[in-house]
């Protein structure tokens, strides 16, 4: 609806209020038999200075509820002072609009308070925990048993699970620490696979790796979590063959494995928080995090992230490794 229509309805009152009076007027003129043509002559000029009026009024009623409308599309804390007040409308309003602002301003004051107590303690809980738990490695580094390399496994896997938790609270922290810089991708994926090496020889797992070759412009800390995670679920899904870590297309980083594969009604959903799919439900444990915040970091990284999948015959993770020329200080 044009604003025209909108401002015609609203003055819909005062249009009917004048022609009900020039029509009383009119009728008491031609009652008493007076001539019509003294009461016509001030109805015109009447409607021609109210017309002139109603002219100002919708000119100022536009530019006003134009303001209005590109102030909506702004965040509140972005917005302007509002028009001036010009009825007593405006001013309820105005004080109504004030006062929520106010209370969004406590609100949102309350909740960056309590979410930085909470990343507080979570940093200090994830600390905690990692203390006993690189005791537990040490004393498992002299054992070269079975039970020792399992040991090692799991212990690896609650360090992820706490390394999971830290991400995920911090991902829309303002001060979530990407330092961007010249990173060898070999690097970051040498140091990963490093990591998983007692997984591997447990599972007698092959790890097929061919050096990248490859520099990018990136956050080489939050670049080798995602490459944690997709190696962590290759070997979680892959009971027997391999895994292969290769280069395509000159910028797509490869994570294939000969696992269990993802189902076609699944794809579409597997990078959505909490979603486990058919394979997640199959393993206990599956929290359907892991793959939501490898996209979360890709985007911000200013990378793509993707997946090839058939059910039975393994998966392929591509993470787009593509940008911009950038100059680096």
């Amino acid at each position: 609806m044009s604003f025209l229509m909108i401002y015609l309805r609203h003055r819909l009152r005062i249009i009917l209020f004048f022609l009900a009076c020039s029509a009383v007027f009119v009728f008491s003129f031609w009652l008493y038999r007076l001539p019509l043509a003294a009461v016509i002559y001030p109805i015109i000029l009447c409607a021609a200075v109210i017309a002139a009026a109603f002219m100002y009024d919708y000119a100022k009623s536009l530019k006003k509820y134009r303001r209005l409308m590109e102030t909506s599309k702004l965040k509140a804390s972005l917005m302007p002072l509002m028009p001036c007040a010009s009825s007593l409308d405006d001013i309820g309003y105005q004080a109504v609009i004030a006062s929520l602002k106010d209370e969004i301003s406590e609100l949102v004051s309350d909740s960056d308070l309590r979410y930085k107590s909470m990343i507080e303690y979570y940093t200090v809980w994830a600390h905690q925990i990692k203390t006993p738990i690189a005791s537990m490695k040490l004393s498992l580094v002299a054992s070269d048993s079975a039970v020792s390399h399992k040991l090692s496994c799991e212990l690896l896997r609650i360090e992820q699970y706490v390394d999971m938790v830290m991400t995920f609270l911090r991902l829309d922290s303002e001060s979530t620490d990407y330092v961007f810089k010249t990173q060898d991708v070999d690097e970051i994926i040498r140091h990963s696979v490093r990591r998983f090496a007692h997984e591997f020889i447990l599972k007698r797992i092959a790890l097929e790796y061919e050096p990248t070759m490859l520099t990018v412009v990136t956050d080489g800390k939050w670049l080798g979590f995602v490459i944690e995670q997709l190696l962590s679920n290759a070997l979680k899904y892959t009971q027997a063959g391999s895994v292969k870590i290769y280069l395509k297309d000159g910028r797509r980083l490869c994570i294939a494995d000969t696992g269990a594969g993802i189902n076609q009604s699944d794809l579409p959903r597997i990078f959505e928080m909490s979603y486990t799919g058919g394979n997640g439900r199959s393993i206990q444990g599956s929290s359907g995090l892991g793959l939501y915040l490898c996209k979360r970091i890709i985007d911000n990284l200013g990378f793509s992230i993707s997946v090839q999948s058939e059910l039975g015959k393994g998966s392929v993770f591509i993470i787009d490794l593509s940008q911009d020329e950038l100059n680096v200080e």
